[in-house]
């Protein structure tokens, strides 16, 4: 046994040993009971980050599964990634001086795929250097064939029950990513802008938004405020930079009278409280700003400005014209902003595909309220069932090339003017059109928004997997999965709605268990981020240090659910228990009795019988706090057992005997030594591996011996 511990040589032998073996491939054993998780999909687009570390979760249960005798089966996937992908991709095209805009549909989409595939390989290894037990046999892809042909399905499904609808209504648009969001992914942010008060005839009216006044199709008061009455229901005139005009007066009790002066300017084509005041008062849609963020002809010698331009110009112009009478400088309110791009979200009108999330959410809900899907940490119980309760229609359109194109097919004939009428679902390529019957039809443009077709992964990995050249074994036998385990900041994106596909398509949870983990900061608190500086690459962090120093980094000290605090110093401290773990193995190792029949045969000592009593009640309660989702707890219990109890205290006061040849002392020390490695294992996978070779030969895996009920009491 070496001396020191040589990260490298052992980890990559382990590793290698692991496949050799083909441990994590998992089999149909209906002697066993099935344990699942199904790998939420990092993006194929760039390397991993630390966050992605955050998997261990998963393969702490996976090993603990499998060392109690369970068959497990982790499945590895990655996402296309629809937009994210093309955003980065359409940076990459920008250092050489190109655009998306350059390429058709055919090419750009398949620049992308060559892009994508190439950094596919490198995240697998990525992956594979953690230590982390999937099976790469049973992988899958979001752009496979097979898993299109169930995202198809599952829409068609959708539309056939008149679950999923298509409608042209304001959509939270990006003009620079060129694309819609659903409203979830639209981060709020707190700015002070100049409140402008407009002369409108008879009226004062506040708005930060000079510049859509052109869309304006009425103006609202309060139905309650005695100050406008007199005005409900009538016409006014107004004079404005293209001349005067005419608007009508509504009464609307979403006014606010203590807004401004309480009356306000209604766009509907531009803002999604006036677009629902449009619809009960029967208001026009005047779409004045253009997809590309400029204003069009309506806006008349302002057209082809870009929205803040426009609104420093018409200002301008309307203060030179006395229309306005004042302007606070410092209103603070709150305003939409891209995920991505970080700039200002403009609500647009635009022909979409919703999902109806009645009843799909109250569905989701049920589970949850009996417990046939429990959550981890509790906490989030009740914030994912106010997520459900609040859900709008979910907006799945994206005008992005790269993804699944929507399976919809609009009927180009003249006859057809109904919009509901005009579209088809085919999940196979249609011959001809299923509405006239002839073949003057077109496919929609538009991609499924990724959170669609990820919504789908833990049923359609399973579907489309195959044994004994039968397909869906898998399914029947993994499915539902055990646990769903992710970050708790994509609760609403993903997980509830994969608990509201899946049980809409297979008619069961997708998963029993929740498990949701924190985000990963640096020892500020600060989120990591390259423009902060304070990124850690984990490649970097493992040739350092070690996969399991890292590891351990990520769970030690930590309160399940809360967010991960990493540093370079917390990472060497579990280095540091990784080498004091291996040199009390080769402490052990080294002592034994090179011949037990001639050695000392001391009965069994006082200490030993205290050791024995204190290890029985840590593999209790290791057993109860991992099998309540108490991982954390469980590592941080057998830190403080193996450094100060058994280093500390059993193996100095037990030192002599054991040098001196004290065979029961030597073997009850070796067997409490390899319980706790095994108890370490799921968190610390390559030193335990290395170490249980050490013990029991280079052939051998721990994996192979059980950490069932009985052993852990006897």
């Amino acid at each position: 046994m070496d001396s020191k511990y040589n990260i490298a040589l052992v980890e990559q032998r382990i590793s290698d040993f692991w496949k050799k073996k083909r441990i994590f491939v998992a089999k149909i054993d209906p002697a066993k009971k099935p344990f699942s998780i199904i790998l939420p999909p990092p993006n194929a687009n760039a390397d991993l980050h630390l966050g992605h570390a955050m998997y261990l979760y998963e393969d702490v249960m996976i090993r603990y599964h499998r060392l109690k005798g369970d068959e497990t089966l982790w499945l590895a996937g990655a996402d296309h990634a629809g937009f994210e992908t093309q955003y980065v991709f359409e940076k990459h095209l920008q250092k050489q001086g190109k655009s998306r805009l350059d390429y058709d549909r055919k090419t750009l989409y398949q620049m992308i795929w060559d892009f994508v595939m190439k950094n596919k390989d490198k995240m697998e290894n990525q992956l594979d250097r953690l230590g982390f037990a999937l099976d790469w046999s049973k992988k899958k892809f979001t752009l496979d064939e097979d898993i299109i042909k169930i995202v198809y399905s599952t829409f068609k499904k959708l539309f056939d029950q008149k679950l999923v609808y298509r409608e042209k209504k304001l959509v939270n648009y990006c003009t620079f990513c060129g694309t819609s969001f659903s409203d979830l992914e639209v981060v709020y942010k707190d700015r002070i802008d100049p409140l402008y008060y407009l002369k409108y005839g008879p009226f004062v009216l506040a708005t930060t938004r000079p510049e859509t006044k052109f869309g304006d199709t009425g103006v609202a008061v309060n139905p309650k405020d005695k100050r406008y009455q007199s005005w409900i229901g009538k016409e006014i005139e107004a004079e404005g930079l293209l001349g005067k005009f005419k608007i009508k007066v509504v009464a609307d009790d979403v006014v606010d009278p203590k807004f401004g002066t309480g009356v306000v300017k209604v766009t509907p084509a531009h803002d999604f409280t006036d677009f629902e005041i449009g619809k009960r008062h029967q208001l026009a849609i005047r779409q004045v700003i253009n997809f590309d963020g400029k204003l069009n002809e309506i806006a008349g010698n302002y057209a082809g400005l870009y929205i803040n331009q426009a609104r420093k110009k018409i200002a301008e112009d309307l203060q030179a014209r006395g229309l306005i009478e004042k302007i606070k400088e410092d209103y603070q309110h709150r305003v939409g902003t891209c995920y991505k791009c970080g700039r200002v979200i403009e609500p647009l009108p635009l022909e979409q595909w919703f999902v109806k999330i009645r009843p799909l959410a109250d569905q989701a809900e049920k589970l949850i309220i009996n417990n046939e899907i429990k959550i981890y940490p509790k906490r989030f119980r009740k914030i994912l069932i106010n997520w459900l309760q609040n859900f709008h229609d979910w907006n799945i359109s994206r005008q992005v090339v790269w993804g699944i194109r929507i399976p919809a097919y609009r009927c180009n004939s003249k006859l057809k003017t109904q919009m509901s009428n005009q579209w088809f679902v085919s999940v196979d390529k249609p011959e001809k059109c299923q509405i006239c019957g002839n073949c003057n039809f077109e496919q929609d443009n538009d991609t499924f928004d990724t959170w669609f077709s990820s919504s789908q992964w833990p049923f359609a990995t399973l579907l489309t997997q195959s044994s004994n050249e039968k397909l869906n074994d898998y399914y029947k036998y993994f499915y539902p999965t055990s646990v769903m385990e992710t970050g708790y900041e994509i609760l609403p994106w993903w997980v509830a709605r994969m608990i509201m596909m899946g049980y809409f398509v297979t008619g069961k949870p997708p998963f029993y268990n929740v498990f949701l983990h924190g985000m990963v900061r640096d020892k500020f608190g600060r989120k990591m981020s390259k423009s902060k500086g304070n990124v850690i690459n984990p490649l970097e962090i493992i040739d350092k240090y070690g996969a399991d120093a890292l590891r351990a980094a990520l769970i030690f000290g930590l309160k399940e659910g809360n967010d991960v605090v990493v540093f370079e110093e917390k990472i060497i401290g579990m280095r540091n228990f990784v080498n004091k773990l291996w040199n009390m193995g080769r402490f052990i190792n080294l002592n034994q009795p090179a011949n037990p029949e001639s050695g000392m045969k001391n009965t069994e000592k006082k200490v030993t019988s205290e050791l024995n009593e204190e290890l029985k009640k840590i593999k209790k309660n290791y057993q109860k706090l991992m099998d309540s989702y108490q991982f954390a707890k469980a590592f941080n219990q057998l830190y403080e057992f193996v450094w100060h109890r058994i280093a500390d205290h059993y193996i100095e006061a037990l030192k002599d005997d054991i040098i001196n040849g004290n065979i029961e002392v030597s073997k009850q020390l070796q067997e409490a030594y390899l319980d706790c490695i095994k108890m370490l294992h799921p968190f610390i996978p390559f030193v335990t591996e290395g170490l249980w070779q050490v013990f029991k030969g280079d052939d051998e895996s721990i994996l192979y011996s059980s950490l069932a009920t009985n052993y852990l009491l006897k």
